[in-house]
C-alpha cells in the first residue's frame, strides 16, 4: 500500500500542473460584458409644507428695490416688504406682502406710503427646471386716503402694479444648478471593493418625469427618474452623458414603494478575484489531517449546460505512515450556480471527471469528499451583510438648505444568476421608497410615519 501512494504522490507531482482541462475552456472575451438592464422608475415624493416655501420664497425674492415713474419728470420710488404670508386655495398659491414705498414728490415733500400686495398663481416647474407661477395675477391696493387726494400719487400706485407684474412674471427659481449636482453625482460610475477585482456600479439616468401637483396645506409632487441601473467587474468603458435630461411633465406617476432590478455582468476574471476574498491570505486550508494542505488561486470559467467550472490550486506537504511528499497541482469542479437566500452558492459542485479519478487514486490518504465540500463552502458568498452594508448607506437621510432627502430601503434580493460564454450575469432587486421634504422634519417619529406613509 506505501508504494501504491509513493506511486500515486509521485506522478500527482510530476504531471497534476499539466492535467488537461475537463471541459475546455472558453476562449475570453476582450470587451466589457454586457449587463443590459431594464428600464426603472425611481420615485420621489417631494413634500414642501407652506412654511417652508414661504421660507424659501423670502430668501429668494429681494427685500427692497427701487423703481422710478414720470410727475413732472422723473421720480424714484424706493420700496421695501414684509415677509411673505402664503396659503392654497383653488389649486393656486396665494402670496400676500406689505409694501412700504418712499417717494418724494413736489409741494409735498418726502411720503411714504403703505401698499398691501396679494399674488396668486399656480406652481409649475417647466421643462428647463424653472419653479415658477402660472397664471399669475397681482393686486395691488391701498387704504390711505392719500393716493386718492394728492396729485401724482394714483400714477405711483399704477407705476407699482406694473413694476410687481414684470417681476412676478419673470421670477423663477432657477433649479438646474441643484439637478445638475445632483445628476453628476447619480451619473458617476461608483468604485465597489472587492479586493484586487476591478467592479463598478453606474445609474444611468435617461429620463425625468413629474407627476401633477397637489395642493393640500403644502405643496407636494412625485418626481420619477428613469434609470438603467448596472454593476459591471470590470468597469464599464462607457462615457457617461454629460448633461442631465429636460423634465418631461407627464399626466400619471406610481406613487409609493418601487422597485429596481439591477442585472451583474461579470468576467469570469473579475469574479475569480472577488471569490478570492472568501479566502485567507489567498489560502483555504481545509484538512484536519494534513493541517498544511491548502487549496488557493480560484479562477472560473463556463462549461455546457449552463454550470461553472472552478478551477483550485492544490498545495502543501503532507506526512501519511512515514511518508513526506508535497503536492502541487490543479483541481477541477463543475456546477450550477444558484441563490438561496441572499447566498450565492453552488450546491451541487462536483470535481470533473479528470480531478475524480485523480482524487480516487488518493483515496487512502486524501478525503476527496472533504476537498469538495470544503470547496463548496470557500465558494459560498453570503450577500446579506453586504447588502446590509448598502441598505444602512441608502437609508441615511441627506440634508440640504431648507430640508432634506429621506430615503428607505426595505428589501434588496438576488432574484437570479445566469452562466455566459464568457461572463456571469446576477439579477438584484432592491425595493425602497424615497421622499424630499421642506422643511426637514426635526421629530424623528414623525418623519418615520410620514415617510412609512408615502
Amino acid at each position: 500500500m506505501t508504494r501504491t501512494l509513493l506511486a500515486t504522490l509521485t506522478l500527482f507531482a510530476a504531471g497534476c500542473a499539466t492535467m488537461p482541462l475537463y471541459p475546455s475552456r472558453p476562449s475570453a472575451s476582450t470587451s466589457a460584458p454586457p449587463a443590459e438592464p431594464l428600464p426603472a422608475k425611481l420615485v420621489v415624493h417631494i413634500t414642501a409644507t407652506a412654511d417652508g416655501l414661504k421660507q424659501a420664497l423670502d430668501t429668494r425674492v429681494p427685500s427692497s428695490g427701487e423703481t422710478s415713474f414720470d410727475f413732472r419728470g422723473p421720480r424714484a420710488v424706493k420700496w421695501s416688504r414684509s415677509p411673505f404670508t402664503l396659503r392654497f386655495a383653488d389649486q393656486r398659491v396665494e402670496l400676500k406682502t406689505e409694501l412700504s414705498l418712499d417717494v418724494e414728490l413736489p409741494m409735498l415733500g418726502k411720503m411714504v406710503v403703505p401698499v398691501s400686495v396679494a399674488v396668486s398663481g399656480e406652481p409649475v416647474i417647466t421643462s428647463d427646471w424653472k419653479a415658477r407661477l402660472q397664471g399669475a395675477k397681482t393686486k395691488v391696493e391701498s387704504k390711505d386716503l392719500r393716493l386718492r387726494t394728492a396729485q401724482g400719487m394714483a400714477s405711483v400706485l399704477e407705476r407699482a402694479q406694473e413694476a410687481i407684474d414684470g417681476a412676478i412674471e419673470q421670477f423663477s427659481w432657477d433649479l438646474s444648478p441643484q439637478v445638475k449636482t445632483a445628476y453628476e453625482k447619480i451619473s458617476a460610475p461608483m468604485k465597489l471593493p472587492l479586493g484586487t477585482a476591478d467592479g463598478c456600479a453606474t445609474l444611468k439616468v435617461t429620463s425625468i418625469e413629474a407627476g401633477p401637483t397637489v395642493l393640500a396645506g403644502g405643496f407636494e409632487k412625485d418626481l420619477a427618474f428613469v434609470v438603467a441601473p448596472s454593476v459591471s467587474l470590470p468597469c464599464s468603458t462607457e462615457v457617461a452623458q454629460t448633461e442631465a435630461p429636460r423634465l418631461a411633465n407627464v399626466a400619471t406617476l406610481p406613487s409609493g414603494p418601487f422597485s429596481v432590478v439591477v442585472p451583474i455582468a461579470a468576467r469570469y476574471e473579475e469574479l475569480a478575484k472577488a471569490m478570492s476574498l472568501a479566502f485567507t491570505d489567498g489560502k483555504l486550508f481545509f484538512s484536519k489531517s494534513y493541517p498544511e494542505l491548502f487549496l488557493s488561486d480560484p479562477e472560473v470559467f463556463a462549461s455546457q449546460q449552463d454550470q461553472l467550472v472552478v478551477k483550485l490550486h492544490l498545495a502543501g506537504p503532507i506526512k501519511a505512515a512515514g511518508l513526506s511528499a508535497t503536492l502541487d497541482g490543479d483541481l477541477y469542479f463543475a456546477g450550477h450556480p444558484v441563490v438561496v437566500d441572499n447566498e450565492l452558492r453552488i450546491p451541487d459542485l462536483e470535481p470533473t471527471v479528470q480531478t475524480s479519478s485523480f482524487l480516487l487514486g488518493l483515496k487512502a490518504s486524501l478525503d476527496a469528499n472533504g476537498i469538495r465540500d470544503q470547496a463548496r463552502q470557500a465558494l459560498k458568498l453570503d450577500l446579506a451583510e453586504r447588502f446590509h452594508t448598502v441598505r444602512t448607506k441608502l437609508s441615511n437621510d441627506v440634508g440640504f438648505e431648507g430640508g432634506c432627502v429621506k430615503m428607505n430601503v426595505a428589501k434588496i434580493e438576488v432574484s437570479g444568476v445566469y452562466p455566459h460564454a464568457s461572463y456571469l450575469r446576477v439579477y438584484v432587486t432592491t425595493t425602497a421608497q424615497a421622499s424630499v421634504y421642506l422643511p426637514c422634519p426635526s421629530a424623528p417619529g414623525v418623519a418615520a410615519r410620514e415617510t412609512g406613509a408615502r
